[in-house]
């Protein structure tokens, strides 16, 4: 599933190819995405301008004049891709017949949402009320922002009991951050992805929150991490590389010590067994 660095190059992709524009029609051809779509969006986006492209944790925010949001999450398969007649989706194929909603923006290219499993999400909230809708009521603060420090961490993890992986990847703690770059964080903290979280000393804590931001703007920087099917507007994948997800068995670029994987909170987990305590 896309996490926060792929939303955001994402947007950094859509932004200037959006902003602007106006959607000129909507069409529709399957609903029953994670939640079906209402019967009317197709109207209600009809003839509105895009004003700019925001992100909140995993969702894709465009605003739209009249003071709608158009969110969108892509899921587990979801791709948000902007097509002309150059367009080129990369390495992946994009079969035609998943491409669910098309927005016509009025210089004759399209919007597409792609999404062969149908987990994604896509829906207009006013935006009055965007910060108290389901979906983002409740969320922590945003891992790059002012909120989110080693003062706010140590608060979090204090006399928790959860796993320090699981604490990072809570969405009211940290809005965002997902499998992937939880197990990349932690190896460059240092930190065991099972170590409790109350546990955990001072100084690893002050690790931790520095390397998030970190990690993640590094990731931001190349595009995010393709493993599947994920590209970014233009049809490009990402190009981060992690240095320990879905490396169990390899050597630790570190020690050379052979990575290991293990499970922590249903979700594989992957570490250096001599680098990280």
């Amino acid at each position: 599933m896309p996490e926060l660095p792929e939303v955001e190059s994402l947007r950094n992709s859509l932004a200037p190819l959006l902003a602007g524009r106006t959607i000129v029609r909507a069409l529709v051809s399957e609903p029953r995405l994670r939640r079906r779509m209402a019967r009317d969006f197709a109207a209600r986006v009809a003839d509105r301008r895009v004003e700019r492209i925001d992100r909140r944790a995993k969702y894709l925010l465009i605003a739209l004049a009249g003071g709608d949001i158009l969110m969108i999450h892509l899921g587990m398969s979801g791709s948000l891709t902007h097509r002309h007649k150059n367009f080129r989706a990369g390495a992946f194929e994009l079969d035609p017949a998943h491409d669910h909603v098309v927005l016509e923006l009025d210089n004759a290219s399209r919007l597409v949402f792609n999404d062969p499993r149908r987990f994604g999400l896509m829906k207009l909230v006013p935006e009055a009320k965007i910060t108290i809708i389901p979906e983002l009521k409740g969320l922590g603060p945003e891992p790059m922002g002012p909120g989110f420090n080693p003062d706010y961490l140590r608060a979090k993890a204090r006399g928790r009991r959860v796993a320090i992986k699981n604490l990072l990847m809570d969405q009211r703690i940290v809005a965002g951050v997902g499998n992937i770059y939880a197990s990349e964080i932690l190896f460059r903290a240092g930190v065991r992805p099972t170590r409790r979280a109350g546990r955990l000393a001072r100084h690893e804590l002050e690790r931790i929150a520095h390397f998030t931001p970190e990690v993640l703007r590094e990731a931001i920087g190349v595009g995010g991490t393709t493993f599947n099917d994920y590209m970014d507007g233009r049809g490009r994948e990402g190009a981060f590389r992690p240095q320990v997800y879905d490396r169990a068995g390899e050597p630790c670029p570190r020690c050379a010590t052979a990575l290991r994987q293990v499970v922590v909170g249903q979700r594989s987990s992957f570490f250096c067994p001599a680098c990280q305590k």
